[in-house]
């Protein structure tokens, strides 16, 4: 059997791990004592509703968000499970000059073709051969966010400029870039993959909103460059964090999901 982090533990001396010692321990770690053994109704309708309510939002207001509240969200984060808690996620925090100084660089990248064709991502977000059902769902997606601003299929500059927002984080007042050390296995990337939720999370639980942005992916040297980031380190991804723009129509997007019975098996 592969060992696991089993909840608490790395904290918990040897001897608390056995006995009314181990039960000691439980009752005082701090985030176990937070746990509800009966959560109330409005205890699990807030944590769906923080769950159900996150959207990839694409317009924020300018308004700032404390570095208290970041390292909250991060805090809570840190929570989320990794094989044997390895933990394997590093997170550069962008506000003010050092954000907008990132997003003129790659918007100078992007606008340049020669430039642009430079640049190519590290890993393969998306498969080199679509097919049904994965394709349908991506260009429905697409279609709907155009639809809602007005841009016509065959409007290539318009494509292009709102893609370019990316760069931008939309706005928002603060940018988050991920990487992960190269060493790492799928495995790292699945854990990765939940920690990302749980700052998405813990974002909405707090009134805010984010966009997780794959589009980053291609500048990752210049990316790398400006945070400082370690040859070991690859680009996961970037993020937008901020407060939605409730006027911007790009915000009403809801996109859809697959009933239960579409993609849930039940044996036994």
């Amino acid at each position: 059997m592969r060992p696991h982090d089993g909840i608490g533990f790395p904290a918990f001396p040897a001897d608390a791990r056995r006995g009314p010692a181990r039960a000691a321990a439980f009752r005082l770690h701090p985030y176990l004592a937070r746990t509800p053994v009966n959560p109330t109704p409005e205890q699990i309708a807030a944590v769906d509703a923080a769950i159900t309510s996150r959207r990839s939002l694409r317009a924020f207001l300018p308004t700032p968000v404390p570095r208290q509240t970041i390292e909250d969200i991060l805090a809570v984060a840190a929570r989320s499970p990794s094989g044997t808690n390895t933990q394997p996620w590093k997170v550069y925090v962008l506000t003010g000059e050092a954000k907008t100084g990132l997003s003129q660089k790659i918007q100078a990248a992007f606008a340049d073709p020669t430039e642009r064709a430079t640049h190519a991502d590290e890993y393969d977000y998306y498969p080199t051969e679509w097919k049904s059902p994965f394709i349908d769902r991506r260009r429905k997606v697409g279609w709907d966010l155009y639809g809602l601003l007005d841009i016509a299929k065959t409007d290539k500059a318009r494509m292009h400029a709102q893609h370019a927002r990316n760069y931008d984080f939309f706005d928002a007042p603060v940018g988050l870039m991920f990487t992960i050390d190269r060493i790492m296995g799928q495995g790292s990337w699945l854990d990765y993959g939940m920690f990302l939720q749980s700052i998405m999370v813990a974002a909405r639980g707090r009134g805010l909103d984010t966009c997780p942005q794959a589009a980053f992916m291609q500048f990752h040297r210049i990316i790398a460059a400006h945070v400082g980031a370690l040859d070991n380190e690859q680009l996961v991804c970037g993020m937008s964090l901020g407060h939605a723009d409730p006027a911007a129509v790009e915000n009403t997007l809801v996109t859809e999901r697959e009933p239960v019975s579409g993609f849930a098996r039940f044996l036994g």
